[in-house]
């Protein structure tokens, strides 16, 4: 090999590393709860991960407040959207961008076969946060398979890109990784009730008064959530090992968030964001590790 061609290949190997740090730095400073399952996934998955994260956070920055507080309008924020979906499309297609996150992303997206019909979806439904009109039940449907069901789609190529399924288990793996991104999307919203109506104008349950919520339709919505996280925990044994506890642990952190938002009045959601606290976070990881049943993880 060349001088040049090897100086080459270490210019470009930097780069992707200093891409790879960026998008860590953007979960290190938005997510405590995903930044701590990740930490649980083998080296080059949690990289992979961490790259989806850090492109889907930059997105929803655009339709979710930080564009808005920095002074554009909603037709300004949709044609950022639209230019960030282009970039990361011909990202993927070139494997080069100038953007150190959608370059990170599309690395990613190259080694696990990620493509436009799972990059598509998700932008549309950022995409119709920026539309006012009000949502209804096949709506909000189709904006959680963009903006939560695709994401699991995506960490899935990362988990099995090495582990070849039969075409039965993969259907498997498919409706669970679906049904724990649906369960992760909806108990966002209930935590983000306040947010969402006072801040952003949304509501993403049709039929719902946000204002007069009452407990029984807070718990109908729950029950909804927590058949999404039985769906998911029963495919859990189909995951490899190198990510099984992190997705564990993630499941088991939202069912914790279940729990605490079935106990919460439905009154209080409008005042206060049901969390799980930091020491409790790290208990939950730990027994996804470490627990009665991991050693069949």
């Amino acid at each position: 090999m060349s001088r040049r061609n090897t100086a080459a290949k270490t210019e470009i190997g930097t780069y992707n590393r200093a891409a790879i740090a960026s998008s860590a730095t953007v979960i290190g400073h938005y997510s405590t709860s995903f930044g701590l399952a990740t930490r649980l996934l083998e080296s080059r998955v949690r990289s992979q991960v961490r790259t989806i994260y850090a492109l889907v956070r930059i997105a929803d920055e655009i339709v979710d407040g930080a564009a808005s507080q920095a002074g554009l309008s909603i037709d300004e924020q949709r044609a950022m959207l639209d230019g960030l979906e282009r970039e990361t499309t011909e990202a993927i297609l070139r494997g080069f961008s100038t953007n150190l996150v959608v370059h990170a992303f599309a690395a990613t997206a190259r080694e696990t076969g990620i493509d436009a019909g799972l990059t598509a979806p998700f932008f549309a439904s950022m995409r119709r946060d920026l539309d006012p009109a009000p949502f209804d039940a096949a709506g909000v449907a189709e904006y959680i398979y963009g903006s939560a069901e695709v994401i699991g789609l995506m960490c899935l190529r990362c988990f099995i890109q090495d582990t070849p399924r039969t075409p039965a288990d993969l259907v498997k793996l498919e409706t669970g990784a679906r049904s724990l991104g649906a369960a992760f999307q909806k108990v966002n919203f209930l935590r983000d009730l306040a947010a969402d109506r006072d801040d952003l104008g949304r509501n993403y349950f049709p039929g719902v008064s946000l204002l007069t919520m009452t407990d029984e339709e807070k718990n109908a919505i729950l029950d909804d959530m927590d058949a999404d996280l039985s769906a998911a925990e029963r495919v859990l044994p189909l995951i490899p090992a190198g990510s099984r506890r992190a997705v564990t642990a993630a499941h088991d952190l939202f069912a914790r968030l279940s729990a605490k938002l079935r106990a919460t009045p439905a009154r209080e959601l409008m005042s206060a964001r049901v969390r799980v606290p930091d020491p409790e976070k790290i208990m939950i990881a730990l027994g996804a590790s470490f627990g009665p049943k991991a050693w069949k993880r």
